[in-house]
């Protein structure tokens, strides 16, 4: 921890203190909490990269704070030699406050160190950022975004050359490097002008956007037999999805698609939401209004960086919302039929999870054959696996997913994809009602083949540097009582992914789990029911994961709420 009065006191000295920072820190002055929230520690860099709240302090998401890490990046990408450097680096942005800014000061950063950058000239959504990466074959990729998080916060996202975003071992030499630095050095930085001249600094635009529009249409299953007039209602909650999203399904000829007006443009402020989460069923409030004014079947809400996205159908009338694991077994289940009956399928085809995505996926896969892999949550995890078969050749990628809304179909970009898992939705959309079904009803039809699972995520938000220490002693005391067995589910195994052990309640013998260590607890019960805690990676939350399983639906639910009660009673007695 930093000794924040010490540090506050540093930034207001620092000569080369942006003007508009330095107001901001002489307006705190006599705000002792705001003081220690903003300088208790440096703002967090891991595989995520950066997320934080806009402002100064070393608690914060600023110039001086992002600007380190950049060059930082910078070094770790030289020391890998000169070759590496010379491929560059690919930078985009999403609509959020200061992300234009930061993005071309980054691009400037690289240029004075003599990485050339390719910068897209204005927003994009987070999974071109990965294929661009890929198609210029660039050393790495940086994206300035904050994904679903509130206005006030903005982010820093670092990929790698194979277009996936970076894991532990970048991580820490970018985190070794940073701590060298001095957060007040100052960079003597080409103008935007003369790193064009000097051919360091290429903006990007219409090559990538075609070629990246080309690929994800590519990945469509079936044209003559979707109705095309399909009625989609499509948001992009003011974020980046608009122009991508929008341009694929005209292209690929569905022609009943409305977007909600005052979600439409890039607006960083979010005028319509606190909380530009598509999770949130909040942010369909206007989605539904406008469904029901067009007689829609389908409505289509991405995130502001355009990387995830949820589902809500239109049954008999009424609007009812699917949650991430649902869509994801409704995209599976279409996959593997629509490539079985046209012979598509890989052999060696498999699909990739995370570890709190429910198992429904890998029972359908199961059917067809196709291996299914879990994985620590992120999608540097899933496609990591991606990245290792361009390799072995081991097996084909198919599909990989979380529960948290992100989907990615194919292996032409690495990281989950808002605007190809839109196509597929809606084609899948299509394709049924051309049958007289909706999602809700093919969903029923594989409850009755494959049994009833549901599933719940409850996030208990803890924010500041209390909240922070209790989600701690709420991990480190729950793994010490647990809540045992709950009703007729009789706890039979606990995995660790912290000591990656897994322990056999029963007779207590312990089996190791070839996982990548993480702080995350799974207690599985003899019925198959099972629950996950961990502590979340980018927001200030302690995250519970439900899944149970039934032979029908009543059983099924009032289990998942047993589970809920118990272990939230147990949890919320931690102090």
């Amino acid at each position: 921890m930093n000794d924040y009065r010490k540090e506050y006191e540093k930034w207001l000295a620092a000569s080369s203190l942006d003007a508009d920072l330095k107001k901001e820190l002489e307006e705190i002055k006599d705000r002792e909490d705001e003081i220690k929230d903003r300088f208790y520690c440096d703002l967090s860099f891991g595989t995520a990269g950066l997320r934080g709240i806009l402002g100064a302090g070393t608690n914060r998401m600023n110039k001086n704070v992002v600007g380190r890490a950049t060059k930082a990046l910078g070094m770790v990408i030289k020391s890998q030699g000169e070759d590496f450097a010379k491929k560059g680096v690919a930078i985009a942005h999403d609509c959020r406050i200061m992300s234009p800014e930061f993005a071309e000061m980054c691009a400037l950063i690289f240029n004075s160190m003599g990485i050339k950058v390719y910068l897209f000239d204005s927003l994009r959504p987070t999974p071109e950022l990965s294929y661009a990466v890929r198609y210029y074959k660039c050393a790495a990729g940086i994206n300035i975004t904050a994904s679903h998080n509130p206005k006030i916060y903005n982010g820093y996202k670092v990929y790698w050359e194979e277009g996936s975003q970076i894991k532990s071992g970048i991580a820490n030499q970018i985190l070794e490097e940073i701590g060298k630095l001095d957060l007040f050095e100052e960079a003597v930085l080409p103008t935007r002008e003369e790193a064009i001249e000097k051919g360091l600094l290429v903006i990007i635009n219409k090559e990538v956007d075609e070629s990246f529009y080309e690929k994800t249409m590519s990945i469509s299953l079936r044209d003559s037999e979707v109705d095309k007039n399909i009625g989609v209602v499509y948001t992009p909650l003011n974020g980046a999805g608009n122009i991508p999203v929008r341009t694929v399904l005209e292209r690929m000829g569905y022609t009943n698609v409305h977007i909600v007006k005052e979600q439409e443009l890039p607006d960083g402020t979010f005028p319509t939401i606190a909380y530009p989460n598509p999770e949130d069923h909040a942010a369909f409030a206007l989605s539904e209004k406008l469904a029901l004014e067009v007689g829609a079947d389908v409505l289509i809400a991405t995130d502001p960086d355009c990387d995830r996205l949820a589902v809500e159908v239109v049954q008999n009338g009424k609007i009812e919302a699917l949650n991430g694991n649902q869509v994801g077994v409704l995209i599976i289940n279409y996959l593997l039929t629509s490539m079985a009956e046209k012979g598509t399928l890989p052999k060696n085809a498999a699909m990739v999870k995370s570890i709190v995505t429910g198992e429904m996926g890998s029972a359908i896969a199961k059917a067809y054959g196709v291996k299914m892999f879990n994985v620590l949550t992120g999608f540097k995890n899933i496609c990591a696996l991606s990245n290792e078969w361009d390799s072995t050749k081991e097996y084909t990628y198919v599909f990989g997913y979380e529960e948290s809304i992100g989907y990615n179909v194919g292996s032409y970009l690495r990281d989950k994809d808002g605007v190809g898992a839109t196509l597929i939705l809606t084609e899948m959309a299509g394709y049924y009602k051309k049958q007289g079904k909706t999602l809700i009803d093919v969903l029923n039809g594989l409850y009755e083949k494959y049994g009833y699972y549901r599933e719940n995520t409850i996030s208990i938000v803890l924010e500041g540097i209390e909240g922070q220490e209790r989600i701690g002693r709420m991990m480190v005391e729950y793994r010490k009582n647990n809540a045992g067995s709950i009703g007729s589910s009789k706890l039979v195994t606990v995995t660790d992914y912290l000591t990656s052990e897994a322990a056999d309640v029963l007779t207590g013998e312990k089996s190791t789990v070839d996982i990548e260590k993480t702080d995350a607890v799974q207690f599985t019960f003899d019925d198959g029911c099972w629950y996950t805690l961990r502590p979340s990676g980018t927001e200030p939350k302690i995250k519970l994961y439900i899944y149970t399983k039934a032979d029908t639906a009543a059983k099924a639910e009032d289990k998942l709420k047993e589970i809920e009660t118990k272990v939230l009673e147990v949890l919320h007695g931690i102090q």
